[in-house]
């Protein structure tokens, strides 16, 4: 099943159930007006959603066009948006760019951060930025959305309450990353808001494409107009995503809605980290990786961050090459 969410000029949308093939919609408002309504009752809601996709796809369900432009991330606002690190390679590229050593515990422990969740950005609406000295990013990654999970839950217990996965650019801001740790208090306005994807997608769309708590399909960065990254995102993930939900839930519940992030999406190539498409490599699903390589390979970074005008698109599709999510696309544009 295939849900999105539609801007009807409300701050939270109007749910939709959409069709596998992304072109066309049948509103549900008669069953949950949006998603969080039909996450907060799923186990009665769900079925009724199910036979909903089931007759739009046979052609006897009422049906509109469905425009990935005219879509809302699937929950515009969320109780919770929590984001981990799940793949060590970004963590061990992005700490040396900072002169961090990576400690032992981030490979047995997820690393994980607290966002901002009262407003997300529509998956074709622009990054603004005051100033490109901020150093701007994209940082592809994988998302899911949770049903309660009571806190202390083990990793099957969270795996049993993913009831939604999309995609995300969790947006950094990296030149303004340093100085913001160092206070000792984290994250805060190096991370602005992070769009998802058109479409949330039950792990059963996946197919054998979802297992072991992880999507096993590459990640599709393009930034401006070209190749930049297509890594696997179910290869070296070091934490599944039953792990990375147990690890939020451990000192406090999760409730219906909560989102948690892999963070960003990054394979090593024959054990070494990747090189860009061109060279045979997988790319990269965030600049700050590749500035880290060319650190290392000439003594400085040649990759700007983003500037005014630039654009990204973040897609992940099928064996067939059908998108599965729909389409992240922006432009980084001036406040």
């Amino acid at each position: 099943m295939k849900l999105a969410t539609l801007d009807n000029g409300t701050r939270d949308g109007v749910l939709v159930v959409v069709s596998k093939d992304l072109t066309k919609c049948s509103a549900v408002g008669h069953i949950a007006p949006t998603l969080q309504a039909a996450l907060d009752d799923w186990a009665d809601v769900a079925p009724r959603l199910e036979r909903v996709s089931e007759t739009l796809e046979t052609g006897s369900q009422p049906e509109q066009r469905f425009h990935e432009r005219n879509a809302l991330s699937p929950l515009p606002r969320a109780y919770q948006w929590a984001d981990g690190s799940a793949y060590i390679n970004h963590v061990e590229l992005v700490r040396k760019a900072r002169g961090a050593e990576v400690p032992e515990s981030f490979y047995t422990d997820p690393l994980m951060y607290q966002g901002g969740s009262d407003a997300f950005l529509a998956p074709r609406e622009p990054i603004l930025a005051a100033d490109e000295a901020y150093g701007i990013d994209m940082e592809g990654e994988v998302a899911v959305i949770v049903d309660d999970v009571e806190m202390g839950a083990s990793r099957e217990e969270a795996l049993s309450a993913i009831r939604l996965i999309m995609l995300v650019n969790d947006v950094s801001l990296r030149g303004l990353i340093p100085a913001e740790l160092a206070k000792g208090f984290g994250f805060f306005q190096s991370k602005p808001s992070s769009a998802f994807s058109p479409v949330a997608v039950t792990p059963d769309e996946l197919g054998d494409e979802w297992r072991d708590g992880k999507v096993h399909l590459p990640l599709l960065v393009e930034y401006n107009g070209q190749p930049f990254g297509q890594a696997n995102a179910g290869v070296d993930m070091t934490f599944d995503f039953g792990e990375l939900v147990a690890h939020a839930a451990k000192t406090r519940p999760l409730r219906a809605g909560a989102i948690i992030g892999s963070g960003t999406v990054s394979n090593k190539v024959d054990g070494a980290p990747s090189k860009p498409i061109e060279e045979g490599g997988v790319g990269y699903s965030c600049i700050a990786e590749i500035r880290m390589i060319e650190t290392i390979a000439n003594g400085k970074p040649s990759t700007s961050f983003m500037r005014f005008g630039d654009q990204v698109s973040i897609e992940m599709k099928d064996a067939e090459g059908h998108s599965i999510f729909g389409k992240i696309e922006q432009q980084v544009q001036k406040i």
